[in-house]
């Protein structure tokens, strides 16, 4: 996959088969919209997703972490078999491009779009002016095809970033799972801890998570992590650490189930599939240990 990131002056040399939008998360909508630009490679276009370099609410002052780093999005988008990535930059002159010259420059001459696509709530251009009737209104002029691509339902309820944030926020994976099409995951590379699980004798994989990840409650998850092309069940602690450490630095801690082998300074990715009971301090260590004993035993018998 072509990731063309932090330039505006691009050139695509083939007709593209364009998918606009923020992607944050790449849940079934989204995966929907992907699905239908992917498509179109039959027609001989290549399969190309326009989205920022940051989110809009990033740019504008706002605090919101994401549900997708950059990484993790770039992962999805080249397992689906996306050919060209476009990080557009978010700054003070591209957040005031007027729509009309955003579908003139970049989407008609820049990226030689044939066919586009676009959920009912997207938005381009200065002050989000640009819109979906924007676009169809145009597409003749132009010359792209376009198509609307209507939300997607689970329980009942449209799926958005939204929607799936506030599952995140309570702890809901298995909520979670259903609107992204897959489990929620973090990602990173294996750093030392404080090594008490090997003192326990149950050593675990630490992560760091990308500072504007957004994490579930502290608390323990049942989990499955991936190591070079390789899964393994798990148990995963999201958290501080209250028992053992002052420190206030949230980690993303897991017990890989018949894993033998070096971790460290491996990449890892830990699909967090749900939720088993809160943080909480314990009264001594050897209460720790219990504890972690009985989550282990717990999900060594639970079934994902």
């Amino acid at each position: 996959m072509e990731i063309i990131e932090n330039t505006t002056e691009f050139h695509l040399e083939k007709p593209s088969a364009v998918a606009l939008g923020k992607f944050d998360g790449v849940h079934l909508g989204h995966r929907r919209l992907l699905g239908q630009v992917l498509a179109q490679k039959e027609r001989g276009l290549q399969a190309v997703v326009f989205t920022f370099d940051t989110s809009a609410a990033s740019f504008f002052g706002g605090d919101e972490k994401e549900l997708s780093t950059r990484e993790e999005k770039r992962a999805v988008f080249s397992g689906m078999g996306i050919d060209v990535l476009i990080e557009f930059p978010l700054n003070r002159d591209t957040a005031a491009t007027q729509p009309l010259d955003f579908l003139s420059r970049y989407l008609a001459k820049q990226m030689r779009t044939a066919y586009l696509c676009a959920g009912p709530d997207v938005s381009f251009g200065k002050g989000g002016a640009g819109d979906y009737a924007l676009l169809a209104r145009y597409a003749e002029h132009f010359g792209y095809q376009v198509e609307l691509i209507e939300k997607v339902r689970v329980k009942g309820e449209e799926v958005s970033s939204t929607r799936v944030r506030e599952a995140v926020r309570a702890g809901n994976m298995q909520d979670v799972t259903l609107m992204l099409g897959a489990p929620y995951s973090v990602s990173g590379r294996v750093v030392h801890g404080r090594a008490l699980g090997r003192t326990l004798g149950m050593p675990t994989a630490n992560l760091l998570p990308d500072a504007g990840k957004l994490l579930p409650p502290n608390g323990v998850y049942y989990s499955r992590a991936f190591l070079n092309d390789r899964s393994y069940r798990g148990i995963t602690n999201v958290g501080c650490k209250p028992t053992v450490s002052e420190e206030q630095v949230v980690g993303v801690e897991t017990y890989l189930y018949d894993f033998e082998g070096e971790i460290y300074d491996r990449d890892m990715t830990v699909e967090l599939l749900a939720f088993r009971r809160p943080e909480r301090t314990f009264d001594s260590v050897e209460a720790l240990r219990r504890q972690i004993e009985e989550d282990v035993e717990s999900g060594r018998n639970a079934f994902f």
